[in-house]
């Protein structure tokens, strides 16, 4: 009875296990099926953004490991000539926000329309250090970015001035807005603007009393449906690899996202 017993045993035995290693890769395929998608669920989350360069040169590789640096954000680069026909919706409606770290003065009246569209529909914008600079022949795109660097002096204004290699105290105006939320006062070696406007309503970020800089360095407005972040630090690898700076970076275009 006993040697019958194992002897049943011995038939099942096998055929449960061939059952078994019959469905495994039927449960690796749904198993591979379910990562996929918790993957694919992962990247439609990151915050979708286009940064805009060109017309003035940057440490290319030190700039984009930044970049690389946020996980939740996935980036396309976008380069002047050409670029300003990223404001286009076929384009534009692909991205959740525009990043620009560009110098660049040539804008057709088309594209400023397609801007200005963006702003309407709400799609958040962050500025960066010499895009200060771009569209000088707009006037408009003084009250979208919330300030002008002054390439030329004018009967209302000094011309701009600007400083390579200064090191500066940066303090934060407001420690509970979420794009400066956790930081605290800094020490940052970088370049300096000085003599530009800053638009009296928008909310400032960051102040520096170096005597050669403007005092307010980074601030928030809103324009249209939009939520605006102008940030003037951002020469070179000095802030880019600063801790406080990408934080920074980081914060505003979650901010101006809507999305976190």
């Amino acid at each position: 009875m006993k040697t019958k017993l194992n002897g049943h045993q011995l038939k099942i035995l096998p055929n449960a296990w061939l059952g078994l290693i019959s469905i495994f890769p039927l449960l690796m395929f749904f198993t591979g099926l379910g990562m996929a998608e918790k993957i694919l669920a992962k990247e439609s989350q990151k915050i979708r953004v286009l940064i805009i360069t060109g017309g003035h040169q940057f440490e290319r590789e030190a700039f984009f490991q930044m970049f690389d640096s946020f996980t939740d954000i996935q980036y396309q680069e976008k380069q002047h000539p050409g670029a300003n026909d990223a404001f286009f919706p076929e384009t534009a409606d692909s991205f959740d926000v525009f990043v620009f770290y560009d110098m660049y003065e040539e804008i057709t009246e088309e594209q400023k329309l397609a801007f200005l569209n963006l702003l309407k529909k709400g799609k958040g914008m962050v500025f960066l250090h010499h895009s200060l600079l771009s569209y000088q022949g707009w006037e408009a795109f003084e009250k979208i970015i919330g300030g002008r660097y002054h390439r030329q002096a004018n009967a209302n204004h000094p011309a701009s001035t600007y400083q390579h290699d200064v090191d500066f105290m940066v303090h934060v105006v407001d420690t509970s807005h979420p794009v400066t939320r956790g930081m605290k006062d800094f020490l940052l070696h970088d370049e300096i603007y000085g003599h530009f406007s800053v638009s009296p309503d928008v909310q400032p970020l960051l102040i520096t009393d170096h005597p050669a800089s403007g005092k307010i360095i980074a601030w928030t407005h809103r324009y249209g449906n939009s939520r605006i972040v102008y940030i003037q630090p951002g020469h070179d690898h000095s802030a880019y690899n600063n801790q406080n700076y990408r934080r920074m970076i980081l914060n505003a275009i979650r901010w101006v996202s809507g999305i976190r």
